[in-house]
């Protein structure tokens, strides 16, 4: 007969617990909780403002057999260790299970897994802890804090504006920033600017392009064609003359490893994730996956961090690694370390692979697309990060003609260093219109006389700031301090689900609905859609982490500012009902010709007739795609 196993590791995923369990054996069973089994009620707020903010936790309705397993094996199990995600929300999980099994302080145990790899498990398990009531606590302030503006605010904007809306306190900065943003494209005015190139020929009949960069004395932009014209004038027929040949080199250090705001921007720029997948995929990583001829392995550090820290046995394998398959060369002589932005919480380290040596080609075969995609990626950002800098000669020419300098520069890698893995594609590139760009310039020297065969002249207009992508708004946040790394992607998923936002192509669009929703905020709720506060509100949720604020204060604190501001809203809102506008569209009605509108329904967005009910005509929305019908020359539609 089988021994019974007398220790219980209680994790939130089957997936988790089927990789803890292979590296545990022996008298440990590990067993999935399923997420969280203790929360505030679905139906009412849950919680009780005159008597201190006391929370009424209830058992998760539907999860009473999982409920009653776990109350089982607790009993029969000499420790129970509380091994949920290593963070605020992964802690709140593990009281809320200690209290709902009725654990005495001597049988729970935490214990946390940065990686889910075999040394760092069974370290772990060697060395718990107690729950941490202040990061407990920090999560719980969270949580009501939320619950209470959205149970208090969304009855108001249902009266006011529509059924069925929400509000809450980060989703509601972030529909506002897309709506600043949105402003900003509005009011902006396009300014006038030129380009000037001059095609040059030497005495050998090479030819080279410079742009104009200004005078001796001073950089200078061509604002309009008088000014255009009057630079070709003043060179028309004449010589021009090298006065400047500048060779250099210049090096490019590679990127920090990813943190969880940046994978998500980089998973959304190059693999169009979306934050929420991004973050799916990333869990799946981490909590173990079947590997053949090695069993199942976390591929990747735990995912919602904001430190760039790294361990010093990460560094090593990665030095090891480097040097074993690119060379000495390939490595700069000792690990690269990166400081984490003042904002960071530093409770993990930065994401990277679990094991450096399990390159994605060693694991493809056994990974879906979208994991393979994704780990290709942070494997090879941590790998590049720990990889010597890339060289470039550069070589800059300055072509003089009238007192007027043209400039021409080329650059190109001598040594590719970290790029051999990872290529940044850095956004922070210069503009290159108009220079010689990969292709080499000419051997010249000071004093060498060209001459000048054409002058090609390109009006431009700067134009406005673009909208937010999905990862620049995530950006954003950050850089503001709005939200954590936990709560980046379900905040956009928010807002895009709640009709308040509209994602076009890669881009957010605030709606109608989210822009007569946000003013009403703006007029009656300045606290909850101003970023500095919502910031501030984050920061105190860090010192509660930190043990250094209660959790009741910053509540209590917050309350009697909104409480009053709902009676003042309550009041001035007396019998009235803001209309949203109907975003008109091009296409008309096919019974009665009135310009249709964009409604939203069970379904998602239609088109309606705005005579409803005379008219009831409604039909499907498309959307114009960019370029023709190879057949027929028509529009592209998506419908």
């Amino acid at each position: 007969m089988a021994k019974a196993k007398s220790e219980l590791v209680i994790v939130e995923s089957p997936a988790k617990a089927r990789t803890i369990e292979k590296y545990l054996g022996g008298d440990y069973r590990v067993v999935a909780s399923m997420g969280h089994l203790r929360d505030l009620p679905k139906n009412t707020m849950g919680v009780d403002i005159e008597h201190g903010f006391q929370p009424d936790y209830q058992p998760v309705k539907g999860r009473e057999d999982v409920i009653e397993e776990l109350q089982k094996a607790a009993k029969k199990a000499n420790t129970v260790y509380l091994a949920t995600d290593p963070d605020r929300e992964g802690e709140a999980i593990s009281w809320h299970l200690k209290e709902l099994l009725d654990l005495p302080e001597d049988k729970a145990q935490r214990v946390t897994f940065n990686e889910i790899t075999k040394k760092v498990v069974q370290d772990s398990i060697q060395h718990p802890r107690a729950i941490d009531q202040d990061l407990v606590d920090a999560q719980q302030a969270r949580r009501i804090l939320d619950r209470i503006v959205g149970y208090k605010l969304s009855p108001l904007l249902w009266r006011k504006i529509r059924k069925g809306l929400s509000a809450g306190r980060v989703q509601s900065v972030a529909t506002r920033m897309v709506i600043d943003r949105e402003n900003e494209i509005r009011s902006f005015v396009p300014e006038e600017y030129w380009y000037l190139n001059a095609t040059l020929a030497t005495a050998t009949g090479e030819t080279f392009k410079a742009l104009f960069h200004g005078t001796v004395d001073k950089k200078q932009d061509l604002h309009s064609e008088e000014e255009v014209n009057r630079v070709a004038e003043a060179i028309e027929g004449k010589p021009f003359t090298i006065r400047t040949v500048k060779h250099g080199k210049k090096q490019r250090s590679p990127s920090p490893p990813f943190i969880t705001s940046t994978l998500q921007q980089e998973a959304s720029r190059r693999l169009g994730m979306t934050p929420r997948r991004t973050m799916s995929i990333a869990q799946q990583l981490y909590e173990g996956v079947d590997i053949e001829g090695e069993g199942t392995v976390g591929l990747i550090t735990y995912m919602r961090t904001d430190s760039l820290r790294l361990s010093e046995d990460a560094l090593a394998a990665a030095g090891s690694f480097i040097r074993e398959h690119y060379g000495e060369d390939f490595y700069p002589g000792k690990p690269r370390r990166f400081k984490s932005g003042s904002n960071a919480q530093d409770a993990h380290e930065a994401i990277r692979p679990s094991i450096p040596s399990l390159t994605p080609e060693r694991v493809r075969k056994s990974l879906t697309g979208e994991q393979y995609r994704l780990y290709r990626l942070i494997w090879g950002r941590f790998t590049a990060s720990q990889m010597a800098n890339a060289v470039y000669d550069n070589v800059t020419v300055d072509a003089m003609c009238e007192g007027y300098i043209f400039r021409a520069n080329h650059s190109e890698i001598k040594f590719p260093g970290y790029t051999a893995v990872y290529e940044d594609n850095r956004e922070d590139e210069e503009d290159s219109a108009g220079q010689s760009g990969k292709k080499p310039l000419p051997a010249l020297k000071e004093g060498e006389e060209t001459a000048l065969r054409k002058l090609d002249s390109e009006q431009n207009f700067t134009t406005p700031p673009a909208r937010y992508s999905e990862a620049t708004l995530i950006r954003a946040m950050e850089e503001k301090g709005i939200g954590r790394p936990s709560t980046y992607a379900p905040t956009i998923s928010t807002i895009t689900s709640r009709d308040y936002v509209l994602k076009e192509g890669r881009y957010l669009k605030p709606t109608n609905l989210g822009e007569t929703v946000t003013q009403l905020m703006e007029d009656y709720f300045k606290d909850i859609v101003d970023l500095a506060f919502t910031a501030h509100m984050e920061d105190d949720l860090d010192r509660i982490e930190t043990g250094a604020m209660p959790w009741k204060d910053v509540l209590n604190e917050f309350y009697d500012g909104f409480s009053k501001e709902l009676s003042d809203a309550e009041t001035a809102l007396e019998g009235k009902h803001i209309k949203v506008p109907d975003e008109v569209s091009d296409e008309v009605c096919d019974v009665c010709g009135r310009q249709m509108v964009v409604k939203s329904g069970r379904f998602g967005r239609f088109l309606a007739c705005p005579g409803f009910p005379e008219c009831t005509f409604t039909k499907p929305l498309v959307i114009e795609m960019p370029g023709k019908c190879p057949q027929c020359g028509a529009r592209i539609l998506k419908r």
